[in-house]
């Protein structure tokens, strides 16, 4: 399976890694260059392209940017793709957006919206770039750990469960985009590293309109 990912920063990179590493072909790109990507790519061992080479090559395609440039996203080009959305809403960086303040929405479908035609999956959103890298586990292990996903589309979510699966981890399927905002930023399921069954207890415990003290997701409390 081919693999875009749209966004070379550092989770970008780290997609690309553990996929280039579980037998994926990869192309990597950003909203510059390829040329900017060279030392990159082959480090990775992964192919560099444009934006929109990135989408045309994938068949799954993964958008990692900053969430206030998703309108920048192709989506023409995304039609009928499977798109692996990891963008979270960090206000002081993207400003406020009045629908997510007030709770309206979710950044998925949002983006979903944006790319009427692709198959949104949220996933990958909910690990810092250097756990994905490391965190991965055999099947079975005693300490492999989940990640949640949320798509409206049940064969996608198959597909992206696939994938993560071959990172090496365990995957919480918690339904529709509707219900992705329980592993948005500053829910207790963010960042955390936690087993399928806490994972489960703190998707379960999170509440729609309380937030967790901001950064405390980088303390990587275990399950």
């Amino acid at each position: 399976m081919k693999i875009g990912i749209l966004g070379a920063g550092f989770l970008g990179q780290a997609i690309a890694t553990v996929a280039k590493r579980s037998g994926y072909e990869v192309m990597l790109s950003n909203s510059r260059s390829r040329d900017t990507l060279t030392d990159i790519a082959a480090g990775i061992g992964c192919h560099a392209g444009t934006a929109a080479e990135a989408a045309g090559f994938g068949e799954v395609v993964v958008v990692t940017v900053p969430f206030s440039r998703y309108r920048n996203l192709p989506a023409a080009q995304l039609a009928g793709k499977i798109v692996i959305d990891t963008c979270n809403y960090y206000p002081d960086r993207d400003g406020q957006i009045e629908v997510l303040d007030q709770y309206a929405t979710t950044t998925s479908e949002l983006i979903a919206r944006h790319l009427s035609g692709a198959r949104l999956v949220k996933a990958i959103n909910a690990i810092l770039a250097e756990d994905l890298v490391t965190d991965g586990r055999p099947p079975r292990a005693p300490d492999r750990r989940a990640l949640p996903i949320a798509g409206d589309d049940a064969e996608a979510r198959q597909v992206v469960a696939g994938i993560l699966e071959q990172f090496g981890f365990d995957v919480v399927d918690t339904g529709r985009l509707s219900d992705s905002w329980r592993f948005e930023r500053a829910k207790p399921a963010y960042c955390i590293r936690l087993d399928r069954a806490g994972l489960q207890e703190k998707l379960a415990a999170a509440q729609r309109q309380v937030e967790l003290p901001h950064g405390s997701w980088r303390r990587g409390a275990q399950a």
